[in-house]
């Protein structure tokens, strides 16, 4: 069995962001991971679903939650592109997940300007991983669609 690090996994969740960048979604993506082993995935898909909350944690959500047969993620981590917003990180913290990373910073809409507070006491944080790449995705993004 191999065992995978931070990096491996944010790479994974990037997979996820290029492929709702390639559909003309916000590039965010995110997996969720079991016992080194990804069990659930999502990116964004709020345009093709025309669904406000079908942001790449919850799709992510809803896949490890049914892998597992339960609505607990306890020893789990989220890895995800973007700094989950406030409505992410309230599904997050009803999950319980152990662990959540995330590479770029949301300075607008992400959650920890609101306070740690809105995830579970015990669920640990870690940011920063791959960050230049996973700016860098939501940047050229953004960028073509300003030119659009």
């Amino acid at each position: 069995m191999h065992i995978y690090d931070d990096t491996y996994f944010m790479k994974q969740a990037l997979l996820e962001a290029r492929r709702a960048f390639d559909s003309g979604e916000v590039p965010v993506g995110a997996v969720i991971v079991a016992h080194n082993q990804i069990i659930g995935r999502g990116h964004n898909c709020t345009e093709q679903l025309t669904d406000v909350t079908a942001h790449a944690e919850i799709i992510a959500l809803t896949a490890a939650s049914n892998y597992l047969q339960s609505k607990y993620l306890h020893n789990c981590t989220l890895y995800v592109t973007l700094e989950p917003c406030v409505m992410c990180a309230g599904a997050l913290y009803w999950s319980q997940i152990s662990r959540v990373v995330f590479g770029a910073q949301d300075d607008k809409r992400g959650f920890v300007q609101h306070g740690l507070g809105l995830l579970h006491p015990s669920t640990k944080l870690a940011f920063g991983v791959e960050m230049e790449e996973c700016a860098a995705l939501l940047k050229q993004f953004f960028a073509a669609r300003r030119k659009n």
